[in-house]
């Protein structure tokens, strides 16, 4: 296809032409995947990037301006979708090695002991006296400032800081054999 034929083409496509718009994506379907495949080295991704390129296409004909010639357009948008793609692999290939990694640091005995140390540490603040235990709760759960905590329950700051300090004592004496450096 040459220059006039492809804007001729697109300008029909704008106005909702399925037969242009087919005209366009067989002329240019196969060149397009054989260009992502030389980028991503991977004729699946490859492919559904280029089809991926048409849906959008035809779904926002009407906003589409190009400034070049509808092949440059093509090109250059399966060059960006690519690159895209290849960025987005690379930072999902760094979670996954992140977390594969953080996966071999804890074993299964360290998850049964995490385990165990938490539901410890919630029977520890379910013993608290009930005033003592909402406090705490919305002072380390909720993260309210004292003086938040003491407008809510229409008490002073300073019984709330009390209550804290006695919440904290409490915990670390019936924690103290989980916790060495609580």
């Amino acid at each position: 296809m040459n220059r006039q034929t492809d804007h001729i083409l697109f300008e029909q496509i704008k106005k909702g032409n399925e037969k242009a718009f087919e005209a366009l994506f067989r002329a240019y379907y196969p060149f397009l995947c054989h260009y992502a495949t030389q980028i991503l080295k991977d004729s699946s991704a490859a492919e559904e990037i280029v089809q991926e390129l048409f849906v959008r296409l035809w779904e926002k004909r009407e906003d589409i301006i190009i400034e070049t010639s509808v092949k440059n357009y093509l090109f250059r948008s399966v060059k960006n979708h690519c690159l895209n793609y290849i960025r987005h692999s690379k930072i999902k290939d760094e979670y996954f090695r992140i977390v594969h990694s953080e996966q071999a640091l804890f074993s299964d005995e360290d998850y049964d002991s995490q385990t165990e140390l938490m539901q410890k540490i919630e029977e520890s603040i379910a013993s608290l006296p009930e005033k003592r235990r909402e406090i705490f709760r919305l002072s380390r759960q909720e993260g309210l400032k004292y003086r938040e905590i003491a407008a809510r329950l229409n008490v002073s700051i300073k019984t709330v800081e009390t209550q804290m300090g006695f919440a904290i004592k409490s915990l670390r004496e019936m924690l103290k054999d989980f916790l060495p450096i609580f």
